[in-house]
């Protein structure tokens, strides 16, 4: 029997087709009136849009969310909240956005109303992750978690097909953790294996038809069950290695995960049995992290961290680094397999097994 306990994500979730609209009303039943409207620059034009049908609630707009949530950035957005007597923040966009309305309402309690248009599943968390003088942090709270997400599949018909793939497998690699976590319940498992399930066999579709809507829906639904799963229980190594890479190498965010995601999947699968065999079913595949490396490719998206930017060296940098503060993982962190590990992904080869990466391990202890 396993022992466990289970809390119930407390975001009201708005699921289905030109929900959007719905705003207005979301903001009536929090009992607020000034908005400010959150986006990045590249989404300005859409965030203008909603602000329109909001009328004379749609205080102010601030279009200048950044990936990983610089400090700064966050410095600047409270300047309108503070100055124009806000109170509710209403975000446009993926997970940059999405980070920046959070940074905020941890600043002023605040509540947030979202509507994602990629697959991020920050908007199910509680985590905030923030970056300042080259570092990145983060911290859980309940304070961050969203009031409202109104997931709108319209708004991610848009969203390029490369975008498309690598957000969903960002979105994967939270359900890929949640099975393996310290704190994970038979109830996330199960939402996880179904999360893995819905985005792996949506993202090709999309990759080869942008505007299939169905696709679309599932891959919609396969991301918010993925944010349930991250919102929900902690994160190991590979959430700690993009953390590190997204931090203090400024890699991209959900390209770096899905570069990633195949080789730690590999390095833990011998310390996980559960979650691989939940892994096989959802992926139809029974080597789950080679079906990963193969889904990256499927839809498009780079499978070397060396066409991301990142030099070779950094990469070792980066597998020691990840080393200090290291989060719980199921298998112990042995720095000469992360090395080899980190290696892989640079390089963009096949994840390797168990047995790869003892051999490689052995050889290079030998070598030094």
């Amino acid at each position: 029997m396993q022992s466990f306990i289970y809390k119930g994500i407390p975001t009201r979730v708005v699921f289905g087709s030109g929900t959007s609209a719905g705003v207005g009303d979301e903001m009536d039943r929090l009992s607020v009136e000034r908005a400010l409207l959150l986006s990045t620059p590249q989404q300005r034009g859409d965030v203008e849009r909603l602000a329109s049908r909001l009328g004379g609630r749609a205080i102010a707009i601030y279009d200048k969310a950044t990936m990983h949530t610089p400090v700064s950035i966050t410095d600047e957005a409270m300047q309108y909240v503070e100055g124009a007597g806000i109170d509710v923040v209403v975000a446009l966009g993926g997970g940059s956005t999405i980070g920046l309305a959070k940074a905020i309402a941890l600043r002023t309690d605040l509540p947030q109303i979202v509507l994602p248009t990629t697959y991020a599943g920050s908007e199910m968390t509680p985590i905030l992750g923030q970056t300042e003088h080259g570092l990145k942090t983060t911290i859980s709270t309940r304070k961050v978690q969203p009031e409202v997400v109104i997931y709108d599949v319209d708004l991610t018909l848009s969203l390029p097909p490369g975008l498309s793939g690598t957000s969903g497998i960002n979105a994967i690699a939270h359900a890929v953790e949640a099975l393996y976590a310290q704190d994970r319940n038979p109830i996330i498992s199960l939402i996880a294996e179904e999360a893995v399930r819905a985005l792996a066999g949506a993202l090709p579709r999309i990759a080869a038809a942008p505007d299939d809507r169905e696709a679309r829906s599932d891959a919609l639904y396969g991301a918010w069950l993925c944010g349930v799963c991250l919102g929900s229980t902690g994160v190991a190594l590979h959430h700690k290695l993009c953390h590190v890479l997204g931090g203090s190498f400024d890699l991209p965010h959900a390209e770096t995960h899905t570069a990633i995601l195949p080789h730690v999947v590999a390095y833990n699968a011998r310390a996980a049995p559960d979650a691989i065999e939940r892994l096989s079913r959802a992926l139809g595949s029974d080597d789950p992290a080679h079906a990963l490396w193969v889904l990256a490719g499927r839809v498009g998206a780079s499978r070397a961290l060396r066409d991301l930017g990142l030099a070779e060296t950094d990469a070792a940098q980066a597998a020691t680094m990840a080393l200090e503060n290291a989060y719980w993982n199921p298998r112990s962190l042995e720095a000469a397999a992360i090395r080899q590990l980190m290696r892989r992904a640079w390089a963009g080869e096949m994840p390797a097994g168990d047995h790869n990466l003892i051999l490689e391990k052995d050889g290079q202890d030998a070598q030094d």
